[in-house]
């Protein structure tokens, strides 16, 4: 039935994304900007008018939501997560998004900056859309399908089952995170006020991927300690710090350990600030694997290259700063192999193919799995994130509603009395 239900997911998206709720990395507020939590306050109103009694938002701009179980069944209580936020690298201000009924396979002329074009030579996923309809910004912005497109997906669900009580489920919590883009994502997250056993983060891609792994990540700060002195008077006397960290940026290699010259399942380590003047500078970077164990021997190598350099100049001294990002969360997922097999099932149900991809990044789902609620990531059909070109396909985000419904009865169906 769930197959043939229109959901709405389109215009659920066209009405979240106008709402400005871009995060803010330079902030340390929590939620980082306020204006997300006009998302989440509608996203509350929306969930309470469905009958969601106790959809709520907390001081930090959470929305925790309960669609309680209509079965005898003791099962499992699933957690769906998506964020509200969007990313940093893209006005996310005065979205106009605008629905292409029956896409003809043509370019797409974003028509508020004619030299954006989506094609489908840039994007040859738009091939398997023909005939549909395609949701896009209007040029000067991203769209915000990341995450956007997650949260109407997941609102769908709840109000499909809402609306169909014949449909058995367990307890189902919803989860709706501020600050994912910065990193921060889970960072007030009250899982004992969630109360659930699994999760589920509806942040991926195309129809069909499921994404189990992620890589780990690390962040290392390099702070290098010059000599000042006056520049007039500084023969003999001044160490430039901000020298000694270009000569460290310059000796990291050309054709590998990067991520522009890296894929697949190999990792890198990447230069994202400087900042400093001549008697201090500080180099920041990411490092990222999929094995965890790989980080070290990274950040070794990064170490012993910055320290040659510093050691040409026997004045100065160098600071090696590692912080631990997030994890592989593969690692707690292959201990709960049920989470993943079940949502396998229902990408068969629905006469999917599963992709299973690793994703060269991380998600609210590491965090969460570290945190003790694993947490695999679902697909939404988001493409071109983070860019003006952003685009979805409105079949996509239809599948994946239907998927959900899908999975909420596996689990019921596999649960014992």
């Amino acid at each position: 039935m769930a197959a043939e239900y229109k959901f709405g997911t389109a215009e659920r998206l066209m009405r979240y994304v106008r709402i400005d709720t871009q995060s803010d990395p330079e902030s340390t507020t929590t939620p980082s900007t306020e204006k997300q939590k006009e998302l989440s306050a509608m996203l509350v109103n929306e969930l309470l008018a469905m009958g969601i009694t106790d959809a709520q938002m907390d001081v930090y701009g959470y929305v925790y939501a309960t669609i309680p179980s209509n079965t005898d069944k003791k099962v499992p209580v699933i957690c769906f997560c998506s964020h509200v936020d969007t990313a940093p690298d893209c006005s996310g201000a005065h979205v106009k998004p605008i629905l292409h009924r029956n896409y003809n396979g043509n370019d797409i002329v974003l028509p508020d900056d004619a030299t954006q074009i989506i094609s489908t030579a840039k994007y040859p996923y738009l091939q398997q859309h023909i005939g549909g309809d395609i949701i896009t910004a209007s040029g000067t912005t991203l769209l915000g399908a990341d995450d956007k497109a997650g949260v109407a997906i997941i609102m769908s669900l709840a109000n499909y089952l809402q609306q169909h009580p014949e449909i058995k489920h367990g307890t189902i919590k919803l989860l709706f995170t501020p600050d994912e883009e910065v990193g921060r994502g889970t960072d007030k997250a009250d899982l004992k006020k969630l109360g659930a056993d699994v999760a589920y983060t509806l942040d991926g891609g195309e129809l069909g991927t499921l994404e189990d792994e992620t890589f780990s990540a690390d962040g290392v700060k390099i702070v290098v300690h010059g000599v000042i002195a006056h520049p007039g008077y500084a023969k003999g006397i001044l160490v430039n710090a901000l020298k000694i960290a270009a000569e460290i940026i310059e000796a990291l290699p050309k054709h590998e350990w990067s991520p522009e010259t890296t894929e697949k399942r190999e990792g890198f380590v990447h230069p994202v600030a400087v900042n400093g003047i001549a008697e201090k500078a500080t180099i920041e970077f990411i490092v990222r694997d999929f094995t965890t164990e790989r980080l070290q021997q990274h950040e070794e190598r990064l170490k012993a290259i910055a320290e040659k350099i510093v050691q040409k100049y026997p004045a100065c001294s160098m600071e090696f700063i590692v912080k631990e990002q997030y994890r592989n969360m593969k690692l707690i997922l292959d201990q709960h192999p049920q989470i993943v097999a079940n949502a396998v099932e229902a990408y068969k149900r629905c006469g999917l193919t599963v992709v299973k991809e690793p994703i060269r990044g991380g998600t609210d789902g590491s965090r969460l799995s570290y945190m003790g609620l694993p947490c695999p990531n679902l697909f939404t059909g988001m493409q071109a994130i983070h860019s003006k070109h952003e685009w979805i396909a409105v079949n996509d985000m239809e599948q994946s509603a239907t998927m959900l419904v899908e999975l909420v009865q596996v689990w019921e169906e596999k649960a014992n009395h």
